[in-house]
């Protein structure tokens, strides 16, 4: 059907007026455009309106693209270029048939084309431009790395190509497998795809058949690609190439360092290969040595917590203790509290494993246990440089923590972090390292405990109905905050990478020690008796602080109840 006829077809069923088909016709001839793009460009038909249309009328199945996972070898059958031109998409192949999804079923040369370039007869279904160029953008960006994965497997022998398991343990490594250039540009490319994603974990696991790629983003786990099983042996190797470890060596755990660069920024990439069951296991850890300090204001702190870690970050001397698990942004926020401390007037010095970021004005120190060079040894080497401020990246034992008390109570500022649940179980891992109570109360000014969660993306939040106030009462979210709460949810759009979520923030308890939570330190209270008398004074918990955001919709329920505990009515 050309456009004159599928023009007045429009006007006859009321969809356009003449009108509107007269200035989408000029503007198809403007802009090279074919008619139906031109009338949802110029506003005059809403494209699912448009596709409903082409459906009744062509009787083809109108489906929705969000979420599609398309095999790598169909997604190879037509070129970039060509699904770019007639804006369609390959998504599979049925009944010896390639089927495309198209938003204009009158596209006969795109047809035709598909036939000729994948030697295939076509199904042609209708998806809408905007969901079209989604998948264009999300598949073929994904099949930058996947077309490495092809050009290897292509490139090996068809003995090698079968889907036979292979002994990791007995295959040995030649040097064309380990530096040849697929596995150099895989490699690469999932490099470059982490950076641009804002990465913090790339994941690589061998299974009996194939082995699985994942990145962490915001926290959580996505699968991005399968590797066939071919890779299982040089990926592994190209890896350990780069991070300078024993190549032979399949038997021990192995931890190296890769400096990657791009054009714009410079990552530190921590390497941990393990051996398991079907082979080694490779997890990389992306330090993006170029990224930016947030401010204290910027980390998600409540306007009093703020006020009050400010409080003990700008006194004389003492301790300012964050604490939290693996991964809970404790270094951030100790980041974020050196940088608004530094001025040219302070000496600063810190002990970290490993540094994380670079800090101008900074002295940084790469802690080295396998040299002996420990938090507790630099630490003591601090105190003989005349310094005003102390960072020790953690308090692992009792050596550490005297010799930080020690400096905190004889005129430096020290912070530094440890693995504790809350800020008042804090108290009790001090004593538990044999620290007396009143070397605690004497030298510590405040303890924060802090938690990350996923903060929705502004862009596709959307009202969530099902949270109703009976769940947010059995989340214990006050009746004051009920009244008022606007609870969202993820949506999914191109901003956020479909997963509804952009970023993380803390969530905080802030345990400022005033004099009747040193009095009950001394006495020998336990830390369920710290933290009720702190709530008693206003101490915000974590659970009500991650409320607090769940009310303002930044963040989701299920957000809030895996990232803090029950406060069980304090």
């Amino acid at each position: 059907m050309n456009s004159g006829k599928l023009g007045a077809l429009l006007v006859s069923k009321g969809l356009i007026t003449q009108e509107q088909l007269n200035a989408a016709a000029q503007f198809q001839s403007q802009e090279k455009t074919r008619l139906g793009s031109s009338l949802v460009q110029l506003g005059h038909v809403n494209e699912n309106v448009l596709i409903s249309f082409f459906s009744a009328h062509y009787g083809l199945q109108a489906i929705s693209l969000e979420g599609l996972q398309v095999p790598p070898e169909v997604l190879r059958l037509v070129p970039k270029n060509l699904c770019t031109k007639h804006q369609m998409i390959p998504i599979g192949v049925e009944e010896g048939k390639l089927k495309i999804a198209m938003s204009d079923p009158t596209n006969v040369a795109a047809m035709d084309d598909v036939r000729f370039i994948a030697n295939m007869e076509v199904a042609v279904v209708l998806a809408t431009d905007t969901d079209i160029t989604k998948a264009i953008a999300k598949l073929f960006r994904d099949q930058s790395a996947l077309g490495a994965v092809s050009d290897y497997t292509e490139s090996k022998s068809e003995q090698t190509q079968t889907n036979v398991a292979v002994n990791p343990s007995v295959e040995s490594i030649d040097a064309p497998q380990v530096d040849s250039k697929p596995v150099i540009k895989l490699i690469n490319n999932l490099f470059l795809e982490a950076i641009r994603r804002k990465v913090s974990d790339i994941h690589i696991e061998p299974f009996e058949t194939f082995s699985r790629v994942r990145f962490r983003i915001d926290g959580s786990l996505h699968e991005i690609m399968k590797l066939p099983i071919q890779f299982r042996l040089p990926v592994p190797a190209r890896i350990k190439v780069m991070a300078n470890l024993d190549i032979a060596e399949k038997r021990l755990p192995q931890d190296g360092r890769i400096q990657v660069r791009t054009k714009s920024r410079s990552v530190d990439v921590r390497v941990s290969l393990v051996p398991t069951i079907h082979g080694e296991k490779v997890v990389m850890r992306l330090l993006d040595q170029g990224g930016s300090t947030p401010e204290m204001t910027q980390v998600g702190m409540e306007p009093e917590q703020l006020a009050l870690f400010q409080k003990a970050a700008e006194m004389p001397y003492g301790m300012v203790l964050v604490t939290g698990p693996t991964g809970s942004g404790k270094t951030t926020t100790l980041y974020a509290a050196l940088s608004s401390l530094n001025t040219a007037d302070v000496n600063i010095s810190t002990a970290e494993d490993p540094v994380e970021y670079t800090l101008l004005g900074i002295n940084q120190v790469h802690v080295k246990e396998s040299i002996g060079m420990t938090f507790a040894s630099a630490l003591r080497s601090f105190l003989r440089q005349d310094p005003d401020i102390i960072m020790v990246g953690e308090i692992r034992d009792q050596e550490t923590a005297e010799i930080s008390v020690k400096a905190a109570l004889t005129g430096h500022m020290v912070f530094s972090t440890l693995h504790t649940n809350d800020a008042s179980s804090t108290i009790s891992r001090l004593r538990h390292m044999g620290l007396e109570p009143f070397l605690i109360t004497a030298a510590v000014n405040l303890v924060q405990a802090q938690r990350l969660v996923r903060m929705l993306c502004p862009q596709c939040k959307a009202p969530d109905s099902s949270v109703t106030p009976e769940i947010l009462r059995d989340a214990e979210m006050p009746e004051e905050l009920i009244a008022t709460a606007q609870i969202m949810k993820p949506k999914g759009c191109d901003a956020c990478g479909n997963t509804g979520y952009r970023g993380r923030k803390g969530i905080f308890e802030v345990l400022f020690l005033d004099e009747t939570l040193r009095n009950l330190i001394v006495k020998g209270a336990n830390s369920d008796d710290i933290k009720r008398q702190a709530v008693q004074q206003g101490m915000l918990t974590l659970r009500r602080s991650a409320l607090l955001k769940l009310s303002r919709g930044e963040t989701t329920l299920h957000e809030v109840l895996n990232n803090s505990r029950p406060d069980g009515g304090l």
